[in-house]
């Protein structure tokens, strides 16, 4: 009994340091930054007066932080899919045992070495659009050496936001319950944020690929077998049992993108900025350039937390589940 103490003992004696810095480190600065949010503390001077939910409601009225919200749906929409599309088209091709696989494994996983600061500097480079004066460079460059100058864009410098027409059945709706005027304004997809979606999507379709290879190789192949025995084809057997199979990487893979993608910053700050009128403006970014740059602390914090709330609704839930799931089996 005493040598069992003294092994509890030494177990927590362990680990306190660790609990400490996470109860200070982690959660004290997000308890912190919540007491922030509700303060008025909008200059270099702290001040703490309550003010309630205002710096909440005040971002709600701000057409930067609504806009920043639509590229925020418009990057993890489009970042989610081509990742998930081309992840597991890369593993499916892997998964058929191809010459040389470990050298094209690795190549498509040497981007998420990279951080995103680096990628954001490459893909700047190769999407700058060019000037009258200097002519087209990077990949305008190559389509204009090639023939395919109708290819050329502007990329991330092209502030051209395309909205929900009025005439289609979605506007048709939302003009009904009385909400056209805002998707006129802040609904619809910004044509520079695809290129911050090509970018973060060259450097994390790999890890994806490499998520989704290993729940393929984890499918036993008798199962297959079996199907092909029974006459199905290639096609039936990815549909109706691969990809059945697949769900929690899916998932998993979803949770990790989706988390990546909602609070994107370095690869912005890198390569685009707010872009354009705010076509590459991010939540993450409003916030460092409310806090930093226009000294309205209270403000920052405010964007910050509800960062924090939207990220939680989605891998909370995801949490919740993979321990149910541990639990049961």
């Amino acid at each position: 009994m005493r040598k069992l103490s003294r092994d509890r003992l030494l177990s927590i004696l362990l680990i306190a340091p660790s609990v400490l810095a996470i109860a200070v480190f982690v959660y004290g600065f997000i308890g912190y930054t919540g007491v922030a949010s509700v303060s008025k503390w909008d200059s270099l001077t702290p001040d703490y007066t309550f003010v309630g939910l205002r710096n909440y409601a005040r971002l709600f009225t701000i057409d930067r932080f609504l806009n920043d919200l639509r590229n925020t749906v418009t990057f993890t929409l489009f970042f989610l899919l081509a990742c998930l599309v081309i992840g597991l088209v890369l593993a499916l091709l892997l998964d058929q045992r191809v010459k040389g696989e470990a050298i094209f494994r690795s190549i498509f996983l040497f981007p998420m070495a990279i951080s995103f600061i680096v990628t954001g500097v490459a893909w700047r480079w190769l999407l700058n659009p060019g000037t009258i004066q200097t002519g087209s460079s990077g990949i305008n460059l190559l389509f204009e050496k090639v023939g395919l100058d109708f290819l050329r864009a502007g990329w991330f410098t092209d502030p051209t936001i395309w909205h929900i027409p009025p005439t289609s059945a979605v506007g048709q709706f939302l003009t009904s319950v009385g909400l056209g005027g805002l998707a006129s304004r802040y609904l619809g997809i910004s044509y520079a944020m695809l290129s911050v979606v090509l970018a973060a999507t060259w450097q994390m379709s790999g890890y994806t690929m490499a998520m989704y290879l290993a729940g393929l190789r984890a499918i036993p192949d008798e199962l297959r077998e079996a199907a092909r025995v029974d006459g199905a084809s290639e096609f039936q057997i990815l549909r109706r049992i691969l990809l059945p199979m697949l769900q929690p990487i899916t998932l998993s893979a979803v949770i990790v993108l989706g988390h990546i993608s909602l609070k994107i910053f370095d690869l912005v700050v890198s390569m685009t900025g707010p872009g354009p009128a705010f076509a590459t403006d991010v939540p993450a970014f409003f916030m460092w350039d409310t806090t930093f740059r226009g000294n309205n602390f209270a403000q920052g914090a405010a964007i910050a937390i509800l960062l924090l709330l939207v990220v939680a609704v989605l891998v909370v839930p995801y949490l919740r589940y993979s321990t149910r799931t541990e639990a049961e089996v």
